[in-house]
């Protein structure tokens, strides 16, 4: 497996790579030893839901889907169709939503694959059945043969990616991923601090092995979602915002450099880990990183601001964050309103 790659550059203001990793082990760590690890569906099922819904929207938009958040909430949470797009384009975020309950249900709870590993075979093709079934009921995809139905790889070739990178031949697709999911089981022992990387290679080599048909960028983020998770780690949500910037990290890894599409991933796990998950299991007077406290009233840097000046009390731990808690936050804003 690879290493991390701590070469890359980064964007003025932010952490380099090394630091970045380290700052996402460290904050892991908390959530599993301070905060109990990842809260169950029971426990925090709203939390989950936001995070269902974002991945569903988001993903699936990253394809080309034109709804926006509105419509997917208005199509998951009652079934409605609002607006005049294509019958196909609720069906597509309707599979993603139904192979992203599954996948969230299945990672969370402890089951059959705690002794199977990671991810099976079987999983990997059901989780594509479900994504791609409501869709290619009305719109499969024509070139498609009866034996490349949803769940079942192709027994197609696929033309290069932009980049050069080109899929293997069709025949080889069992034995690459059956090599693919045997290095998934690995994952359980790899070094924590290396997590990025190692797991972005793997979605990286998911995209490039192009198993199915249709519908790979969806499986694949959907797979790499159950892995982490199944791990102990948030799910990344990917941005339609920031497809372009998830694209080139795909094309770097296709080039051997995994550095910024690990950097990427770990970026999106701690924006999950501070926008749902710690909110949902920290008390009100457990400390926390600020970004799990902003507000849409109050933001990550203006609470820093106020850690850094003395009015909000805070510690700055070993990773160099600040941490405060709910009741600190809620103290200094009443002072502040008071002081307006």
């Amino acid at each position: 497996m690879l290493q991390p790659n701590n070469s890359g550059g980064h964007r003025k203001g932010r952490p380099p790579r090394v630091a970045l990793y380290e700052r996402l082990h460290i904050q892991i760590g908390e959530l599993r030893e301070r905060l109990g690890g990842l809260p169950s569906p029971l426990e925090a099922e709203g939390i989950w839901r936001g995070i269902w819904l974002e991945e569903a929207h988001h993903s699936t938009a990253i394809e080309g889907n034109t709804l926006v958040l509105k419509q997917v909430e208005a199509l998951l949470a009652e079934g409605r169709a609002v607006g005049n797009k294509e019958l196909s384009e609720y069906l597509e975020v309707r599979g993603y939503a139904n192979a992203a309950d599954w996948v969230y249900g299945h990672a969370i709870q402890p089951g059959d694959w705690t002794d199977a590993g990671l991810i099976s075979l079987t999983e990997l093709r059901h989780i594509h059945e479900l994504a791609m079934t409501p869709v290619w009921d009305v719109a499969p995809h024509p070139q498609a043969t009866e034996r490349e139905l949803p769940g079942s790889f192709r027994e197609h070739d696929v033309q290069a990616f932009p980049g050069g990178m080109t899929p293997p031949p069709w025949p080889e697709v069992p034995a690459q991923i059956n090599s693919w999911v045997a290095d998934a089981h690995a994952l359980a022992g790899a070094s924590e601090s290396a997590l990025p990387e190692t797991i972005a290679s793997l979605h990286a080599r998911f995209e490039q092995i192009h198993p199915f048909l249709d519908g790979n960028g969806r499986t694949g983020r959907l797979v790499l979602n159950l892995l982490l998770v199944r791990l102990g780690y948030p799910p990344a949500i990917i941005y339609k915002n920031d497809r372009s910037r998830y694209l080139a990290a795909l094309r770097r890894a296709d080039q051997g450099d995994t550095g910024p599409l690990g950097e990427f991933l770990a970026r999106a796990i701690l924006d999950n880990l501070y926008k749902f998950i710690v909110p949902a299991v920290a008390g009100p007077a457990r400390l926390v990183p600020l970004p799990a406290l902003a507000t849409s009233e109050i933001s990550a840097n203006a609470l820093r601001v106020a850690a850094i000046r003395g009015r909000l009390k805070a510690a700055k731990a070993a990773d160099g964050t600040w941490r405060s808690s709910r009741a600190w936050v809620d103290e200094y804003t009443a002072a502040r309103y008071r002081r307006t």
